[in-house]
This record gives structure tokens, sequence and C-alpha cells, in this order.
């Protein structure tokens, strides 16, 4: 099970995603960190357990009013050692290939910033890149084409149901086994929702490959040991 810590990125802070209403973000208040600044509460995180992959949202580059690029880049040079899987809302050939080619870390593609499913198809057998299938509710967020089309899915893909971020009433296990289903030899991560050990234990067992986590790791209700555990 790999558990996967999640930075959201707005205005050059970290901040608290709820559901996914992103007007309404405000900047991390944490009892692991001193202030909202990614560096500080990358390390912030990395105290409970050595993480080796962090999940970067960039709101900003996803909404198309600018980019958290230098925060990206300062965390890239603090902890080298460190893969960041990054969704900045790519849309297209040339922008995905430039932001692969800066080596960075692993491209996030969101179904939510597509318009068809020939970017995705385009990078199916690269390990780099990582499909994100977004829902809100019951409604897919993306083209009906991109979801329908499994057999141009990467080997790696996040099931984000937005409603349930920040929420913690757990992991939406019947759409996991749903996309699971359907993505044979493929590895799932879920998220939104997971409240501690206990969620990613019911992941683990339905063969689910691993977990981006936030809330629990701030409010203390996920622990370091627990993680090892795992």
């Amino acid at each position: 099970m790999d558990v996967i810590p999640v930075l959201d990125l707005k205005g050059g802070v970290v901040v608290h995603a709820r559901m996914g209403m992103r007007s309404e973000y405000r900047p991390m208040d944490t009892p692991l960190s001193p202030t909202s600044r990614p560096m500080d509460v990358a390390r912030g995180l990395l105290s409970i357990h050595p993480f080796t992959s962090f999940y970067i949202a960039d709101l900003d580059a996803i909404e198309s009013r600018a980019d958290n690029n230098a925060a990206l880049m300062e965390l890239r040079q603090a902890f080298p050692g460190t893969k960041f899987w990054v969704d900045n809302g790519v849309a297209d050939l040339d922008g995905a290939k430039r932001w692969l080619d800066a080596g960075i870390g692993r491209l996030v593609i969101g179904s939510e910033a597509q318009r068809n499913g020939e970017l995705i198809r385009h990078f199916q057998h690269d390990q780099r890149v990582v499909l994100s299938l977004d829902f809100r509710g019951d409604a897919f967020m993306g083209p009906a084409a991109l979801l329908g089309d499994a057999d141009a899915w990467p080997a790696a893909i996040i099931v984000m149901t937005l409603a349930r971020v920040g929420s913690a009433v757990g992991p939406d296990m019947a759409r996991l086994a749903a996309i699971k289903a359907r993505a044979s030899g493929k590895r799932i991560y879920a998220a939104g929702g997971v409240r501690g050990a206990d969620d990613l234990a019911a992941l683990a067992a339905a063969g689910i490959s691993g977990a981006l986590v936030a809330t629990c790791l701030h409010t203390g209700a996920l622990t370091g040991a627990q993680i090892a555990r795992l």
C-alpha cells in the first residue's frame, strides 16, 4: 500500500482542500508546520514518515490563472530523493512533453482538463504519466470517450472523488471497485475521504495499490507507526 501525502498549492501556499470547492480553500493551518509554505508543510509531513512520493495539485495552473512552478522547483531541490506527482491541468501534447522533459516528476493528467482522450492515449505506455479520473458526485468530470476507453489508460490511475476530499467520510469503495474491474493489471490509487489506517487496510484488502491522503495526517488520525505497519 503506497501512502502518498497531498500538497494542494494555490497562490504559492498549501491550502486545505475540502470537497472540491476550490473558491473556499484557505491556507493550511496544521500542527505539523509553522506556516503554510510548501517547504514547511512538506517537512512537517516528512516528520511523520519518510514518504517517497508527494502528490501536488497546482490549483492555479488547473484553473488557468498562474502556476506554482517556483514552489515546485524549490521542493524538488530540497528533496531530491522524493518523487512528485503533479497535476497542473495540462491538456495539450506540447505542454505535456515540455513538462516531462523538465524532469520534475510524474505528470498527472486530470480528466477534468481534457477535451478528448487523445492526450492520455498518446502517453498510455509512458511510466512517467498517471491518469486521474475525476468525479464530482456521480458525474464524471471529463470526456465520456476517455472514461469509456479503458484500454488507453496508463499503468497508474487515480480515482479522484472530489466530494469526499477533506470530508472524512471514507473512500468511495464502490467506484474504486468498478474502475479496478475495468483496469486489469493496472495500479489504482484512491483519492478522497481516507480517514485513517482502517480505511487504508480496507483499500489494500480490495486490491487498491495506494491512496492519496492529507487531512488524516494533519489531524493525527493516521500516524507514522500505522503507515509503517502497512
